[in-house]
């Protein structure tokens, strides 16, 4: 397994311990996962309009989880968090100085 096939993996289990249904663990939960490993905004790679709407769907399905984001965290940044790693996207990132106390920057620092 290698480390992107790792990343996923942990994604989808911490969205499997949080789906609110079978949908939300077995279908949606590997599908957010595997779209997490892209390099945009989470809410665009799974194809949602705003973060708005990214929100709502992560809500319906992933109701605790979704409470415990701090409301200023992007969604693919809370979610690395929650398993203690980097998203794949965060370590291009031109803005990684800025981003809610990225860890990128804070390993550099």
């Amino acid at each position: 397994m290698n480390e992107l096939q790792k990343l996923e993996n942990e994604i989808y289990v911490l969205l499997r311990f949080y789906g609110v249904n079978s949908f939300a663990k077995e279908i949606l939960a590997p599908w957010v996962a595997y779209e997490s490993l892209k390099m945009n905004h989470l809410y665009q790679d799974l194809g949602f309009k705003s973060r708005t709407e990214m929100g709502k769907f992560m809500s319906k399905n992933y109701p605790k989880l979704a409470a415990k984001k701090p409301k200023e965290k992007l969604w693919k940044k809370f979610l690395y968090d929650e398993i203690g790693k980097v998203a794949p996207a965060c370590i291009t990132c031109d803005d990684q100085f800025n981003c809610f106390k990225c860890i990128m920057s804070e390993m550099s620092a």
